[in-house]
């Protein structure tokens, strides 16, 4: 049974590179304006991921100007933690991360284990696969949360 979508939506990841701006990308494609979406990470130390950014471009999904973005760096931006409905942790870390964060909001923080593809497959084309399946997950994530669009 899927879920009412959220006014406002956190993605958090470990560097905001890789997972959360593909499904900080990915609601924007399937839910249009009818949410505010945003992502962030613990760290702000990497570019957004080359191989990201292809795998999502393969479903009309542009990260290529994606600025990652730490937690400190997005409210010092005047994203506030707190005005967020909910917010999507994506690893372990950044599960941990915030809800320490947000223990004084209400708010809702969901973990969704996703897979991390940055150190699987040797060659391009399995690097790539591995970005795919990560891409899957968060669709069907997205999907099951609030069905499509």
């Amino acid at each position: 049974m899927t879920q009412e979508l959220p006014q406002s939506v956190l993605f958090c990841c470990d560097h905001n590179a890789v997972r959360s701006p593909m499904a900080e990308g990915i609601m924007k494609q399937l839910f249009g304006t009818e949410t505010y979406v945003q992502s962030a990470g613990l760290k702000n130390d990497l570019e957004i991921d080359g191989f990201a950014i292809t795998v999502c471009h393969e479903i009309d999904v542009e990260l290529a100007r994606h600025q990652s973005r730490s937690f400190e760096e997005m409210e010092q931006f005047g994203d506030q933690l707190s005005s967020f409905d909910m917010i999507i942790a994506l690893s372990p870390a950044s599960y941990a991360r915030a809800q320490e964060l947000t223990k004084l909001f209400h708010l809702d923080v969901l973990f969704w284990d996703t897979s991390d593809p940055t150190s699987t497959g040797e060659t391009r084309e399995s690097k790539l696969d591995a970005y795919r399946k990560t891409r899957d997950e968060i669709i069907a994530q997205l999907k099951a949360q609030w069905g499509s669009a």
